[in-house]
């Protein structure tokens, strides 16, 4: 434990509230392991209801069957034999994504053909490494 601070000349008795305390970073791998899963976990279900809010107008747009046209194509969409008459993506469509999205750091099945979309894909993309580094390098400094 660290000792506060003296406290402001002005104010005698009464301790400063600090921002950022004197914690140590945890050394416990497990500790590490889970919240970088909970921090890419969060990333993806983020993500996933980022696209299935802004994909041709939301949820309900394109259960009525109005709205722009779509950001992201699926293959439902490029095979329709495949699905359902008056198919349309679904959240867990939007999700399945994100997660491939998130693992393979590049799209999969789904093309994303608007300039947002794009942008929104790389940015995941970006923070899934970006989590994924941090985790390995601090682990890394651990085993040291």
């Amino acid at each position: 434990m660290t000792a506060d601070p003296p406290a402001h000349p002005g104010r005698a008795g009464r301790r400063e509230p600090r921002i950022i305390d004197a914690v140590k970073f945890s050394t416990d791998a497990n500790i590490l392991l889970a919240s970088g899963g909970a921090i890419w976990l969060s990333t993806v279900i983020t993500f996933g209801l980022w696209y299935w809010d802004l994909d041709r107008g939301g949820a309900a747009a394109r259960a009525r069957g109005s709205g722009p046209p779509p950001a992201f194509v699926f293959p439902e969409m490029v095979n329709p034999q495949y699905a359902g008459p008056g198919w349309y993506p679904k959240f867990l469509d939007y999700l399945y994504l994100s997660f491939t999205n998130a693992v393979a750091f590049s799209p999969t099945d789904v093309s994303a053909i608007k300039p947002w979309a794009k942008l929104m894909m790389m940015a995941e993309e970006a923070i899934s490494l970006l989590v994924a580094i941090l985790v390995v390098s601090r682990a890394v400094n651990i085993l040291r």
